[in-house]
């Protein structure tokens, strides 16, 4: 055959199998949702409803019998693709426009040629099974979470941000269960065991907002300033329920009441719901008028911190603000998922700002923000705020702690270059300009600008485009006591040289006094004019505020004299520094740092600072340190935290302390300390513990006893709370002395069954991979690595990135970092973004080759 006939031969098998005809533009059908696909459905495509039934059976592995109608409006004629990622047998019937047609099911679509369409209104009813996973399905409730590209796993749709539609919906579920969605409850009707549930039509939302839960929960309704608000649990702590559920309503009112100041705009949904679930994947998920949370982020108990209470009504805001950002206006596509996070974390905190002080707020926003960006943009993997997205089944590796954290910081500098009032006007156009519709960044940015003297696209093609973060130095000269020079330098960290233009503070440090001098740097050298003429300091602080960006300098003489900072704010910002100069080698080891930090523990009083210096002192210690180093030490370390446990004054301080001793003691006389207080329910004085926290330590002693015993039996004996027993049953066999119990719970996590709840899963790895174990579970290294494509596939948003973490997190040895060195070597083609994900997630094990001695 010569080449010409093989090229026409191989162009009409193409042709014939892969691509849906658009006029003279074919659209490659392929899995997932491309650009393509989206741009060409946008175009032509309007005024969609859906109609959907869901026939829910008490039995939880029944099939779900679902009925659907889909009326849209076509410009223009095209070979029609829905979504719809389940095998074909899960097709029963398609009508388009009162015709049955033959069903075309190709790489995850139902296709519809165009000789049964027609330009104006189209019908098309679908008879189908639904899918489960992304309903969630357990033994008496189910929720559907379809973010980001998951609503094509259960029903057959158009699954793209920019395609918004109205849902009317109607469930059937057994007659016990409790039922929320997007819309107002409009009827119900009885049917023997079963009750029908109809809802009005929903507001227009993409396809990944919309949602429902039904099972056995708890309703409880109330008014709260002219908003009907209905909250769906099951909680079943008395103690829980009474201290957490008025905090709950009165916390989404306070976030409503200052959005609708600050945005100018009302409430923009028909009604306000949420709905608590067990071990829910994320913290919350803004689905309008269906806010599903975490339920352990919603009910705190009388031992609860200050820091956690702080971040229930952070939660909850941030939540409350996705109904302005990111559900009034939405990304067009999913590249610009991050802008829904930012507005979101950066209204949350102006909330936090107002019911909590600027002190607490700036102090929060350092801690909450800094680490955690910092966690990625100082690795190999660093990716930028906005990312590249050609298909929608790649959307779930868009977010991580860059959009969440570093985003908030961007905005936050932003804000500061603008002015509060204009880029409080700007964001006021933008909300009302494409309310109910869709925008992108740069739609965002041209809006912006009109309010704004400074070059915001410059300011935008660093912060936003490109990854990484600034290194800085600086230079001072003397003449005689006087400060004749002094200039700060900003440098890549990694890559191409750049500069952040950004504000920040240093504080100039003196036996009696101090000076705070105003740091504008918008060039890679920036001249404080100001400090020309000042006395010789005795130190330095670098960015006192905590509002730079970046790695600064460490002065050593600020180290010796740090607890004498009398700013809470001062002293977290030298703490992150230390760490992050610590990782970088350029300063501290990390044992002269860790005894920093424990000198810390007794005179450090701020709540939230001592929940920092302790989570970085415990990184340090079990990820930092030699096991002969940490053999060596452990038992001073014990005495040294259970003192200053003893010293501070207040209840969650203690408790803060309590759990970093319950985290890194290791000798015999500390685990029968423990064992006693777990098994007598006696917890040391001034220390509130209950039902958790004796699960926690529950586990914390099975992990660390070489002998066998019945504790975790007894454990849950002790649990009332159905969803916590089952919790604790999942994780027993990850912590069983018998290594072949172990491994058997390993290789069970290559059936996705085992996989559904994914917090029980990071928990249990946590576990199975903590240094005293990793002896015997180096080995999963590889298969860990090998299952993380399947890992992206089949789970949620964060799955990918919290299975490789808990998994490396602790890691320091040679051999752990072969097998991740030769894991990327031997996939040279590897999924750049899950490849990101294994740089990020293994960072502190790189540089432990480095800094470990």
């Amino acid at each position: 055959m010569n080449t010409i006939i093989k090229y026409f031969c191989f162009f009409f098998l193409l042709s014939a199998t892969g691509f849906a005809q658009q006029g003279a533009n074919p659209v490659a059908v392929e899995p997932g949702v491309s650009l393509a696909l989206a741009s060409s459905r946008s175009a032509a495509i309007s005024n969609i409803q859906y109609k959907l039934h869901f026939t829910i059976p008490a039995e939880q592995t029944a099939p779900i019998k679902s009925t659907e109608s889909i009326d849209f409006k076509l410009s223009k004629l095209i070979y029609l693709q829905i979504d719809f990622r389940k095998n074909a047998d899960h097709i029963k019937r398609v009508l388009v426009n009162g015709k049955t047609i033959s069903i075309d099911f190709q790489a995850e679509h139902i296709l519809v040629k165009q000789e049964y369409l027609k330009v104006g209104a189209n019908h098309i009813e679908i008879g189908f099974i639904a899918g489960n996973e992304s309903l969630n399905r357990n033994k008496d409730f189910l929720y559907a979470l379809f973010v980001p590209d998951h609503a094509r796993t259960v029903f057959p749709c158009f699954d793209q941000p920019d395609l918004k539609a109205k849902f009317l919906l109607s469930l059937t579920v057994p007659t016990d269960w409790q039922v929320m969605a997007n819309a107002v409850k409009k009827d119900s009707f009885e049917h023997g065991s079963s009750t029908t549930y109809h809802f009005d039509n929903s507001d227009k939302l993409p396809t990944y907002l919309f949602s429902f839960t039904a099972g056995k929960y708890t309703l409880i309704n109330r008014e709260m300033k002219n908003n009907k608000m209905e909250f769906l649990h099951r909680e079943t702590d008395s103690a829980k329920i009474k201290l957490s559920v008025d905090s709950v309503f009165v916390a989404h009112r306070d976030a409503i009441d200052f959005l609708e100041d600050w945005t100018a705009i009302k409430y923009p949904f028909q009604k306000v719901g949420f709905v608590s679930i067990p071990d829910f994947q994320f913290g919350g998920m803004e689905h309008p008028g269906e806010v599903q949370y975490k339920a352990s982020a919603l009910f705190l108990d009388q031992g609860a911190t200050k820091d956690q209470f702080i971040s229930r009504s952070n939660l909850i805001s941030h939540e409350t603000a996705h109904m302005w950002f990111g559900d009034l206006v939405t990304m067009k596509w999913f590249n610009d998922v991050w802008m829904k996070e930012v507005f979101a974390n950066f209204m949350a905190d102006k909330v936090t700002e107002k019911l909590m002080g600027k002190s607490t707020f700036d102090l929060k926003f350092l801690q909450d923000h800094y680490p955690a960006a910092y966690g990625v943009d100082r690795t190999l993997g660093a990716n930028p705020i906005r990312q590249q997205l050609d298909n929608l089944q790649e959307a779930g590796s868009m977010y991580g702690n860059i959009i969440y954290h570093k985003a908030p910081i961007m905005m936050r500098q932003l804000e500061l270059l603008m002015g509060k009032q204009n880029f409080q006007q700007g964001i006021r156009e933008y909300l009302k300009k494409y309310s109910y519709s869709n925008a992108t960044w740069n739609d965002l940015i041209a809006i912006l600008s009109k309010y704004s003297k400074s070059d915001l696209h410059s300011w935008n093609k660093v912060w936003v485009n490109e990854p990484g973060r600034p290194v800085f130095s600086y230079d001072i000269k003397y003449n005689g006591d006087k400060i004749s020079d002094l200039s700060l330098n900003q440098s890549s960290e990694m890559g191409q040289p750049r500069v952040w233009p950004q504000s920040f503070t240093v504080k100039l440090v003196y036996p009696t006094a101090s000076k705070i001098l105003v740091v504008d740097a918008k060039l890679a050298k920036t001249d404080l004019i100001e400090a020309i003429g000042l006395p010789k300091p005795k130190y330095i602080l670098f960015n006192a505020n905590g509002a730079g960006y970046g790695l600064f300098p460490i002065d050593k003489e600020m180290m010796a004299n740090l607890y004498d900072l009398a700013d809470p704010l001062e002293r977290a910002s030298a703490y992150i520094n230390a760490y992050e100069n610590m990782l970088s080698g350029k300063s501290t080891k990390p044992k002269e740092l860790l005894a920093v930090f424990l000198q810390g523990l007794s005179v450090e009083k701020n709540e939230m600072n001592l929940r920092l210096i302790t989570g970085y002192l415990t990184n340090i210690y079990w990820t930092f340190l030699t096991a002969e180093a940490r053999n060596a030490m452990y038992e001073s370390m014990e005495k040294t935290i259970w003192n200053a446990m003893e010293q501070q004054q207040t209840q969650n301080n203690k408790k803060i302390l309590f759990n970093a001793y319950q985290n890194v003691y290791l000798s015999a006389d500390a685990g029968k300390r423990m064992y006693n207080i777990w098994l007598k329910q006696t917890a040391p004085n001034g220390i509130k513990l209950l039902e958790d926290d004796y699960s926690a330590l529950a586990l914390t002693l099975a992990l660390k006893t070489d002998t066998a015993n019945a504790i975790l039996k007894d454990q849950l004996a002790r649990t009332k709370n159905e969803d916590r027993k089952n919790r604790l049953i999942y994780l027993m066999p990850a912590l069983s002395l018998d290594v072949r119990e172990r491994n058997n719970f390993f290789n069970g996590l290559k059936d996705r069954k085992n996989r559904q709840k994914e917090a029980w899963v990071t928990t249990a790895l946590s576990y199975l991979h903590h240094p005293i174990r990793q002896k015997t579970s180096i080995h999963y290294l590889k298969e860990s690595l090998d299952l993380l494509l399947e890992i992206q596939k089949t789970g949620d948003i964060f799955f990918p990135q919290s299975w490789l973490a808990a998994i490396f997190s602790s890691y320091n040895n040679k051999e752990a970092n072969a097998v991740v060195q030769d894991f990327l070597k031997s996939h040279p083609n590897y999924n750049p973004k899950l490849k990101d994900k294994i740089l990020q997630t293994t960072d502190n094990l790189r540089r432990a080759q480095v800094i470990v001695h």
